[in-house]
């Protein structure tokens, strides 16, 4: 199996105290839940207002910001990943 790149959401749930984590390939981020309400408010915005937003939300130092905006760049074209961030965040 093969490493994915990119960005990937996983949701926990109830019973968790993070309930929403941040993949950065095998590093896992934990978003807390004021900070998952907050992007909630912006999923209409357009991708790459929404990553800035993103990466200053969840990216709670200046390396993790940085270890973020590699991986979307490793990974290709930001609109459809950042498309799908903002669908993940639709639907909490």
């Amino acid at each position: 199996m093969g490493t994915q790149t990119g960005l990937r959401l996983e949701h926990r749930g109830e019973g968790h105290y993070y309930k929403v984590i941040l993949h950065i390939g095998s590093t896992l981020i934990p978003i807390s839940d004021d900070i998952v309400e907050e992007l909630q408010k912006h999923t209409t915005v357009p991708p790459d207002q929404f990553f800035v937003t993103f990466v200053n939300k969840v990216g709670y130092s200046s390396y993790l910001q940085e270890q973020i905006r590699q991986e979307v760049r490793n990974s290709g074209d930001l609109n459809p990943q950042i498309s799908v961030l903002q669908e993940f965040f639709r639907q909490k």
